[in-house]
């Protein structure tokens, strides 16, 4: 394919990825369902042209995965509200991620063990993605959502993502080391390390947040995204250390900075150079670079994926079984924790999407046993059905709400009515 081919395509494959958006805010479909089946049909004209050669992809989608996992996470955090009457749905979110991802974990490599046949450490990394919520997809289509309902959404899959992630790698490096996944002394290692992480990331947050009131120059975001890549990167695969966590302490941190430094700490942390302008500046930044990445992380995937794929029915069958756990967990925690009738459509605002990918995508990395069986096209079924159930829980919710208000009305009219016979 020559330069010129190039040129036209990406302009085109970005303007297509701009429109469904636009049908995404007024439909609630999510587009990432779009930018999937155009990556499958894109692969399908190619294939039809004679151009085979994919290898391309194997290192492509990981690395868009990761800048994009990055770059939702920053973006997640940059818009969450912290303040003290928020700490009730703060901590409502965290427990709600942390229970239902730990339940769904347990019961999808149960299912995985038992039933297929992977043996324990495998049956738990690979049931570990297909049970973290994705923000990506979570947040957008909570908009039409109540207040109340739509920050528990923001909270609890923000959460699920960095809860899912650190379980992932802690996972990961056990298996790899051949010990076992619960132990009190690999948990109170991890402990430690997000102890360290965490006093880590308070500094960094520090040094950046000075960086950006001290750069005069007009180009200064690009270099501060540019600093916490790197920074992720080392604390990842040189420190050995959850460093998801570091862009999401500097995203509240600078969303948040004027609430949570105390009175007496801010003539140490002068925060009068970083004012609305810069904030909103950095905002737009991360949410056009979010777009971009995930516009071809997304595309890339579907383009990774063959169309005689679906002609198999196990892929199915699992997928299904996995959203019954999924969904099944959902029902009882929500049911058990919150009876509020407003609360229902909670239920339905499960995803899958970026960051299982992701974490599904790099098991192929690690030292470990992998599965034939629980591949790509489960993957791609647990995501699609999770979005499509989330959209009709939506489309349910909202006319079940129309109904109620018409019969409200109607029972109005008729009080009115009777009163004036």
């Amino acid at each position: 394919m020559d330069v010129g081919s190039i040129l036209i395509i990406l302009p085109v494959l970005i303007i297509f990825s701009y429109l469904f958006d636009i049908l995404a805010i007024r439909t609630k479909f999510p587009s990432v369902i779009l930018l999937v089946f155009t990556g499958i049909i894109a692969r399908f004209i190619s294939s039809s042209y004679g151009f085979d050669n994919f290898e391309f992809l194997d290192t492509l989608v990981p690395v868009l995965g990761t800048i994009g996992l990055i770059l939702i996470v920053l973006e997640a955090a940059l818009e969450l509200d912290i303040k003290k009457e928020k700490i009730q749905i703060i901590t409502k979110g965290f427990m709600a991620a942390l229970i239902i991802l730990l339940i769904n974990i347990v019961l999808v490599s149960i299912f995985f063990e038992k039933v297929i046949g992977l043996p324990n450490p495998t049956s738990v990394i690979y049931a570990i993605p297909l049970s973290i919520i994705s923000s990506a997809v979570a947040i957008p289509s909570a908009s039409g959502l109540i207040n109340k309902n739509k920050e528990f959404v923001v909270y609890e899959s923000t959460f699920s993502d960095i809860l899912g992630i650190m379980i992932f790698y802690y996972s990961i490096r056990q298996v790899e080391k051949g010990e076992v996944l619960i132990g009190l002394e690999p948990i109170l290692t991890l402990v430690g390390q997000i102890v360290l992480i965490i006093i880590l990331s308070l500094a960094i947050t520090y040094l950046l947040f000075q960086l950006i009131q001290r750069i005069e120059h007009h180009v200064k975001f690009f270099l501060i995204l540019a600093l916490l890549i790197l920074s992720y990167e080392i604390g990842k695969d040189i420190l050995k250390l959850p460093s998801l966590v570091l862009i999401f302490i500097f995203g509240i941190f600078l969303g948040n900075f004027s609430n949570l430094i105390p009175e007496r700490f801010k003539k140490y942390v002068k925060t009068d150079k970083v004012g609305k302008e810069d904030l909103h500046e950095f905002n737009l930044l991360t949410a056009e670079s979010t777009f971009l990445v995930r516009t071809f992380f997304f595309l890339f995937f579907g383009f990774s994926i063959p169309l005689e794929s679906f002609i198999e029915t196990e892929p199915y069958i699992i997928g299904a079984t996995v959203l019954l756990i999924m969904y099944g967990v959902r029902y009882f925690y929500l049911a058990f924790t919150d009876k509020d009738e407003e609360s229902k459509p909670l239920l339905y605002f499960s995803p899958r999407g970026l960051i299982t990918i992701l974490l599904f995508l790099s098991i192929a990395d690690y030292d470990i046993e992998k599965s034939s069986t629980i591949d790509e096209n489960v993957l791609l079924v647990v995501i699609i059905a999770s979005m499509l159930i989330m959209i009709q829980g939506s489309i349910t919710r909202k006319s079940k709400g129309v109904k109620d208000k018409d019969l409200s009305e109607q029972s109005l009219s008729e009080i009115v009515d009777k009163q004036m016979d």
